[in-house]
């Protein structure tokens, strides 16, 4: 890579121009790049070491994901709004996962003041963060974005997670079009009008800190919610989501990262029953 063209893309990551083109290019889509392989050569241990801009995979701070411990949480009264609206949106074998993209506007969550509006989600098994140590089977990924560059945090990603159980009712509509799929990197399917609102992710309580995208580049900066709801899913919708991808990718979770003393959150309201 020439000089000029390195220095260039270091200043568009650090500047993160969030349109849907630069979230694609925050997030890897060849998984040929890197791979979840244990000791392997492009496995994430060796992530930070493939590529100059992959560096934070390796040398970052505030790397994701981690565990949420209450033992070092701050509990905090904070209500989060969300505005989720229906949309196209296609669905894609990216070869490490499955993911949704909406195209257009698909609402937003608010967090301080600044709206982060939905662009995709994808799917992680088993679970990548783990609360007081416990990981579950399956870790949804709803990625938000704002464009406004005087935000110094462009990303928000909301994380919910799921144990074996009862079928997920979201999943269950993609379940011909994933199986459609399987093994076939790039593949895309549309599906018409999707509207996220039928993922109930309503929580009255979730952790939130800050971290990284926990793919190659491994961006910092990423404002992270988990909701400490646990929904349900089938032993047969976790498997068809590890067949649909390549064989290396099936258990797609990165490691637990160091929490390096960072701050996390649990937000608070009204009934905590859940």
């Amino acid at each position: 890579m020439k000089k000029s063209t390195y220095i260039l893309a270091s200043v568009l990551a650090l500047l993160f121009l969030f349109d849907a083109k630069s979230v694609k290019a925050q997030e890897v889509e060849d998984e040929r790049e890197f791979d979840y392989a244990k000791g392997g050569e492009k496995g994430p241990k060796k992530w930070g070491d493939l590529k100059k801009e992959w560096a934070a995979c390796k040398d970052g701070k505030f790397q994701s994901p981690i565990d949420m411990s209450n033992e070092r949480v701050r509990i905090i009264w904070n209500p989060e709004k969300k505005n989720y609206k229906p949309l196209n949106a296609t669905l894609r074998n990216r070869g490490h996962d499955i993911s949704l993209r909406w195209h257009g506007d698909a609402g937003s969550i608010l967090i301080n003041g600044t709206k982060y509006p939905l662009v995709q989600a994808h799917w992680h098994s088993p679970s990548e963060h783990t609360i007081n140590g416990r990981r579950y089977d399956m870790e949804l990924h709803l990625v938000h974005q704002t464009s406004d560059l005087n935000v110094k945090n462009r990303i928000a990603v909301t994380g919910v997670f799921y144990k074996i159980g009862r079928p997920d009712k979201f999943l269950s509509k993609l379940m011909t079009h994933i199986s459609s799929m399987i093994d076939k990197k790039d593949e895309d399917r549309n599906l018409g009008v999707i509207n996220p609102k039928d993922i109930k992710i309503d929580s009255k309580r979730y952790y939130r800190y800050m971290g990284s995208l926990t793919v190659p580049p491994c961006t910092e900066g990423v404002i992270w919610t988990l909701n400490t709801k646990v929904k349900t899913v089938s032993r047969d919708q976790v498997k068809l989501l590890r067949e649909a991808v390549h064989d290396y990718a099936e258990e797609n979770a990165r490691p637990l990262q160091p929490q390096n003393s960072r701050e996390i959150y649990l937000y608070n309201w009204g009934d905590t029953s859940d």
